[in-house]
C-alpha cells in the first residue's frame, strides 16, 4: 500500500529550530510505511526573509539526503510501496517574492505544490485568518499562471474563502488543500465548509486531513477516531476519491494523544477498517487519491 502525507514542517524545525526534536524521522516514516512525505519550505510566521528561510530549509534537506538517505522526488507519481521518498512544497507565497521567475526556480528545486498564504497577507492573496474578503490579487494570478505552466498545485490551506472560490472558478488546474479539516465538525477558520469540500471534489481537487487536535475538535482533545471522523465526513459529502492525509507533523503545538508521529499512521488505517471501509477504499485514502489527483494535474489521468 502506498501511504502519502502532504504536509509537515520538519525542514523548518531542522533548519531554524534546532533545539526541538522532530517527530518526522526516517525511522518513524519507515515504521509507519510512509511512501511519500511532503516537506514544506515554510515562509515563517512573519513572512520576513522568506526566501532566505526557504533556502536554509532546502539546505537542511540536502544534509538529510547526504547523511540519512532522504530521497527527494520530482513527482508524487514516483512514490512506491516499501520505500520512503520526499516531495517538496512551499507554505507562504512570500517565498516567491512576487516573482514569476521564483516559481520556476523552486520548481527546478523540486517544489510541486504551494500554499499561497500562511496566516499573513502577501502579494498573492489574503489568509483565512483575519476575515479578509479580498480575493486573489493581480500579481497572484501571474504567479498562478506560472504554477500551472509547470503543474505546481495551488494549495488552498490557509487561504481565505474569496481566494478559495476564485481558484475553484478561475484557475486552470484543480486546487488542493494539503492540511485542512471539516468545519462542520470543528468550526475553525482554517477548516473547509461542506460547500468547499463538495466544490473541491467536483473540481477534481484533493484534501489532506490535518492531525492538529485544535482543528479536529473544539476542545482540542483529539485522537485517531477524530481524524477518521473528519475523513468519514468528507467521504460522506461525495469526496471519497479526494481525501487523504495532511498531518502537519512538526508544525503543530501538540499531536493527537494516540498519533504522535508517522509511525502511528497504521492506527488510522485500522480505525477506518474497523468502521467498515474496505481495502480498496483504505488504499485510496492512504495515498491512491493523492496520486490520482496528481495524474489529473499533470494530464496523465
Amino acid at each position: 500500500m502506498i501511504i502519502c502525507d502532504t504536509h509537515c514542517d520538519t525542514l523548518y524545525m531542522r533548519a531554524l529550530q534546532p533545539e526541538q526534536t522532530p517527530c518526522v524521522t526516517m525511522e518513524n516514516m519507515k515504521k509507519g510505511g510512509v511512501s511519500l512525505q511532503t516537506c514544506t519550505l515554510f515562509a515563517g510566521s512573519t513572512g520576513e526573509r522568506a526566501h532566505e528561510k526557504a533556502m536554509a530549509e532546502y539546505a537542511a534537506l540536502e544534509r538529510l539526503a547526504a547523511r540519512e538517505g532522504w530521497e527527494k522526488v520530482a513527482s508524487p507519481l514516483e512514490a512506491e510501496e516499501g520505500r520512503t521518498k520526499i516531495l517538496l512544497s512551499v507554505e507562504g507565497g512570500e517565498i516567491f517574492e512576487d516573482s514569476v521567475e521564483r516559481v520556476y526556480e523552486f520548481h527546478a528545486r523540486g517544489v510541486r505544490m504551494a500554499a499561497l498564504t500562511w496566516n499573513n497577507e502577501n502579494g498573492i492573496a489574503s489568509p483565512a485568518k483575519g476575515g479578509s474578503t479580498a480575493g486573489i490579487k493581480p500579481r497572484g494570478w501571474e504567479i498562478l499562471r506560472a504554477m500551472a505552466d509547470v503543474h505546481m498545485a495551488a494549495d488552498t490551506s490557509h487561504l481565505n474563502e474569496a481566494g478559495f472560490w476564485a481558484l475553484i472558478d478561475r484557475h486552470s488546474q484543480p486546487p488542493m488543500a494539503s492540511h485542512s479539516c471539516a468545519a462542520a465538525l470543528c468550526p475553525h477558520f482554517r477548516n473547509l465548509t461542506d460547500a468547499q469540500i463538495r466544490a473541491m471534489a467536483a473540481r477534481g481537487g484533493w484534501i489532506g486531513v490535518n492531525f492538529y487536535p485544535r482543528f479536529l475538535r473544539e476542545d482540542g482533545r483529539a485522537g485517531v477516531r477524530d481524524i477518521c471522523d473528519h475523513i468519514d465526513h468528507i467521504c460522506q459529502l461525495g469526496a471519497h476519491k479526494h481525501v487523504g492525509f495532511g498531518s502537519d507533523f512538526d508544525g503543530i503545538e501538540y499531536t493527537p494523544y494516540d498519533c504522535h508521529s508517522p509511525a502511528d499512521i497504521p492506527a488510522i488505517l485500522e480505525e477506518l477498517r474497523r468502521r467498515g471501509y474496505d481495502q480498496p477504499a483504505i488504499e485510496d485514502i492512504a495515498g491512491g487519491n493523492f496520486l490520482a489527483y496528481y495524474r489529473r494535474l499533470e494530464g496523465k489521468a
